[in-house]
C-alpha cells in the first residue's frame, strides 16, 4: 500500500473527520479557508482516489458525493503493516515500536490482544 499524497491526505482527512459523504465543492470550500486551491484540482484528485479504491462515489443531484472506503484507523494499520514488512526481523521491529508506546497505548494493545481468539483456540 502506498502512502497518500499531500492533497490526497487532505481530502481523506476531511472525509474521515466529517464522517459523511461530501461533494468536491464542500471539500474545496473547506481547503480554501486555509489556502487557495482550484475546484478542478480537487475534482481530479478525488477521481484518482475513487479509481484507486479509496473512495466510493454516488450521484446527489448533478454532483458526485464521495465517501471513504476505509477508516483512518484501517489506513493507519495498513501503514504499520507495511512498515513491519520492511524489516528483516518483524518481532524485533514490533518490540521497538511497543517500547515507544505510552502506557495508555500499551493498555489498548493488551486489550486488543486479549479480545482476539487464538487461531487454534476451540470455538
Amino acid at each position: 500500500m502506498r502512502r497518500l499524497g499531500e492533497l490526497e491526505a487532505e481530502i481523506m482527512d476531511r472525509l474521515w473527520r466529517w464522517k459523511r459523504p461530501a461533494t468536491v465543492r464542500e471539500i474545496v470550500d473547506d481547503i480554501n479557508t486555509q489556502r487557495p486551491l482550484a475546484y478542478t484540482t480537487v475534482m481530479t484528485v478525488a477521481n484518482i482516489l475513487y479509481n484507486k479504491g479509496w473512495l466510493l462515489r454516488g450521484k446527489q443531484g448533478r454532483a458526485w458525493v464521495y465517501t471513504p472506503v476505509r477508516t483512518r484507523e484501517q489506513y493507519s494499520a495498513a501503514l504499520m503493516e507495511e512498515a513491519l514488512g520492511a524489516s528483516e526481523d518483524r518481532p524485533a521491529a514490533l518490540a521497538h515500536f511497543v517500547e515507544q508506546m505510552s502506557p495508555e497505548e500499551v493498555g489498548a494493545l493488551r486489550k486488543a490482544l486479549s479480545s482476539m481468539r487464538a487461531p487454534d483456540a476451540p470455538n
